[in-house]
């Protein structure tokens, strides 16, 4: 039975802000103890808003409601998601859930590897450089390029979203120039556009090649991206910001991507997490897993689709010292792979 969960805020700089809103990220790391003295750790993480209302949440009222409970995790998230609807079914609810879900997953491991214990696929994935970087003037955007290339990343995603479309267009221009004909290309507008300028934007982007077009509206304004896809030829990619499976079966059913992204913390964790991949696989629609790349780089390990890891420029939890080595990802020529250890792998300092 669950004995005990504690929990321990960090805030850690990004050494290359995410814009002069976002210059960090704060992660709460969440203990679950158990009546037999083991452990789990797992965390919830926010870039920018809610942290302090999550850790609220969870010393509160998630923590007096788990205690005693069996530490099965899927039992475990469904009655927690039931008990705090009334504080929303998704978003600071749901990323709170996250650091218990993940932390029962983390004992769930025992002394094997979360990979392992999920399903081994494959042994390594390509990773794609990923950029937040719309607030970059050109010459950075184009050094952040060159770094990607000489990285040997086979792909790379950029934000467009910019006021002028001139400027997206010759920014797309510029890392395309860099990047070369062979290397796929992402572009990211989080959400900017309406239906007419994503409309437009693609048709002036095309010649570039894109891979595929993410979060060009709305997140929960499933019509607009049905409309969207069936109008342009770019794939669309989308579920950074869905908190629930429902938001996902919504997009699915209605044909809205062709691309699903779930964020393993936003969404509740790695149970609501795999049955968003069943989902997605009953569609026949990939899964690229969003952020976090040491957690969710293992997680695309054992997708049944294949996929790409992404990774933000001195983004990751090791990046930014939160992580004591050895770390539980390794990157290397442009792939990444996992290293040897029990659970999450996640030694937070």
């Amino acid at each position: 039975m669950i004995r005990d969960l504690s929990v321990s805020a960090r805030t850690a700089a990004l050494p290359r802000p995410w814009g002069p809103d976002v210059p960090s990220n704060h992660v709460v790391v969440v203990t679950i103890t158990l009546d037999d003295g083991r452990t789990g750790t797992g965390f919830s993480w926010t870039p920018q808003i809610g942290a302090r209302a999550v850790q609220a949440l969870l010393e509160n009222d998630i923590r007096e409601a788990v205690i005693g409970l069996d530490p099965h995790p899927e039992v475990v998230w469904d009655r927690l998601w039931r008990h705090l609807r009334e504080a929303g079914p998704g978003g600071i609810t749901t990323v709170a859930l996250a650091g218990v879900d993940l932390a029962l997953w983390d004992l769930r491991c025992g002394d094997r590897g979360l990979v392992d214990v999920l399903g081994r696929r494959r042994d390594t994935v390509p990773v794609y450089g990923s950029g937040v970087n719309l607030h970059y003037p050109l010459d950075e955007l184009v050094a952040q390029a060159e770094r990607w290339k000489a990285a040997g990343y086979p792909a790379v995603k950029m934000k467009v979203g910019r006021p002028d479309l001139r400027e997206d267009v010759e920014r797309v221009a510029a890392v395309r120039e860099v990047v070369g004909p062979d290397t796929l290309l992402m572009i990211d507008a989080n959400q900017r556009w309406d239906l007419h300028r994503a409309r437009r934007a693609v048709d002036a982007l095309a010649p570039y090649g894109l891979h595929w077009l993410e979060e060009p509206l709305p997140a929960d304004d499933v019509a607009a991206h049905v409309e969207l896809r069936r109008s342009v030829d770019v794939p669309i990619a989308v579920g950074e910001n869905v908190y629930t499976v429902y938001g996902f079966r919504d997009l699915l059913t209605a044909g809205a991507c062709d691309v699903v992204q779930p964020n393993v913390v936003r969404v509740g964790g790695l149970t609501p997490f795999l049955r968003i991949t069943e989902l997605a696989r009953a569609f026949d629609v990939p899964v690229y897993p969003h952020l976090l790349p040491d957690l969710s780089a293992q997680l695309a390990l054992t997708l049944p689709v294949p996929c790409m890891a992404e990774e933000v420029e001195d983004a990751s939890f090791a990046a930014l010292g939160l992580l004591a080595e050895p770390y539980p990802v390794n990157v290397a020529g442009g792939r990444l792979s996992v290293g040897e250890h029990r659970g999450l792998g996640l030694l937070w300092r």
